[in-house]
């Protein structure tokens, strides 16, 4: 039978491919299924079509999976609130986590060898980010946030974000009462009108809330100054509120312009006995309880660190490096953007940390300085998305260093730069996935080198 677009075919989802979506076939012809498990048969409409393969929704579950959770209501993008990993049971996620990280291993980084353990999962599945932006919209005259339906601008709305913190999921929640009762615009996009465009609230492990209202302005009115005041009577835990001002056409949420308007001027954190300060441009890990083991774990793979002079490489504001600074003889952390070194100087300062040193510049760069000048004895990495540059890996690898930890949160790019490093000297001791996002196919990955 030709498949055309649109209709309606019955398969069996016999695998789940890297990136989350199940595999099955129709006449020995390949379709990819979204929010489908193993096992699963269903039915789906066909929305697209290659020349050997297509894609198709599910429109029912006839039968389900051992491993789909019990809810077979759900089987959209949307009734899963975007969370492409959701349809499936906690243990069978962990599961096929670490099955996509051997994968790209053996495919991509051409490691045959390297067992790869289960993915060390999250204490908390639900409710575990400490931020979210949400943007707003109407639905039925009634002012809503939520999510962007998949592939558009239109949003839905969830009665409750299962990701988001519950304090966080309460502050959204009664500010749209507040809003909803004044009647506040709302930011259309494309006449560039109106004034609400995204809520953003961030919290931390002492239940404390920080709320920041992005709107179409250049200054607030004294209604809705009134209204966010309002908001911390009624939510208690909310202790710093900003206003951002984003007047720019762009799908960036955060303006250039962000005036506290009361309250705390950060918020704080504490990861390994260091407090950090968060304010509404910090960059910090969305799940704090996973990134202490994560980070813990990438500290721990260091033999003898107490004797060690290490770099962080991609340093930031040098969370990893103050952390790990508490057990090694000297940290340098390397960073290029200067606000990030800034902020962490000032955090080490503020913890009386004074075995680190920041460094404001190229890794490439600063790393050839720095090993002319004291004998560098590791490195640990945690690089964006992309990973690390082939250029910078190479440079690596002539410093002979002996003992490298990455950590990544793109195990694709981790297995590409592996297959770089085992080419120039280094040999993969031991790699451990672990569950930093819960309900999506995201996964962090931590791995050793050593120099052979």
């Amino acid at each position: 039978m030709l498949l055309k677009k649109g209709d309606i075919v019955e398969i069996t989802i016999e695998k789940i491919v890297y990136g989350g979506e199940g595999l099955g076939y129709y006449d020995n012809f390949a379709l990819f299924v979204p929010m489908s498990v193993p096992g699963d048969k269903v039915k789906i409409e066909i929305i697209s079509l290659k020349k050997t393969y297509g894609r198709g929704l599910i429109v029912e579950i006839v039968a389900p999976g051992e491993e789909r959770i019990k809810d077979l209501s759900k089987k959209s993008f949307e009734d899963f609130q975007g969370c492409d990993f959701a349809m499936l049971n906690y243990t069978s996620q962990l599961k096929y986590k670490r099955d996509m990280v051997e994968d790209v291993i053996r495919k991509i980084g051409k490691n045959n060898d390297i067992e790869v353990p289960m993915t060390l999962g999250s204490e908390d599945e639900l409710h575990y980010r400490n931020k979210i932006i949400e943007p707003f919209g109407y639905k039925d005259g009634k002012i809503i946030t939520g999510f962007f339906n998949k592939k558009s601008h239109d949003i839905f709305e969830v009665d409750e974000n299962m990701l988001n913190s519950k304090l966080g999921n309460k502050v959204i929640e009664e500010l749209k009462v507040l809003l909803n009762r004044e009647n506040i615009k709302v930011y259309d996009e494309k006449a560039h009108k109106g004034i609400l465009r995204h809520i953003m609230v961030r919290t931390n492990s002492f239940n404390e809330a920080m709320v920041v209202l992005i709107i179409n302005s250049k200054k607030i009115d004294n209604k809705l100054e009134k209204l966010l005041l309002e908001l911390k009577d009624k939510v208690k835990e909310v202790v710093s509120i900003y206003v951002s001002y984003n007047r720019e056409k762009t799908n960036v949420a955060l303006g250039n312009e962000n005036i506290l308007l009361w309250g705390k001027k950060t918020i704080k954190e504490t990861i390994g006995e260091i407090n950090f300060n968060i304010s509404p441009k910090s960059f910090f890990q969305i799940n704090v309880k996973q990134t202490k083991e994560l980070y813990n774990l990438g500290i721990n793979l260091f033999d003898e660190i107490e004797n060690k002079v290490i770099v962080d490489a991609y340093g930031g504001t040098g969370t990893i490096g103050m952390i790990l600074a508490k057990k090694a003889k000297k940290v340098y952390s390397i960073e290029i953007i200067s606000s990030a070194t800034k902020d962490g100087i000032k955090t080490a300062k503020e913890n009386k940390i004074e075995n680190i040193s920041f460094v404001n510049g190229d890794v490439n760069k600063e790393l050839k300085a720095l090993v002319k000048e004291e004998q560098i004895d590791a490195i640990i990495f945690d690089p964006p998305r992309k990973g690390i540059d082939e250029e910078s890996l190479l440079n690596i690898a002539k410093t002979n260093i002996k003992e490298l930890v990455y950590i990544s949160c793109n195990p694709s790019t981790f297995a590409r730069d592996l297959e770089i490093l085992e080419k120039n000297g280094y040999k993969l001791k031991c790699v451990q996935p672990v569950d930093m996002f819960p309900q999506t196919s995201h996964i962090e990955v931590v791995g050793k080198f050593e120099r052979i």
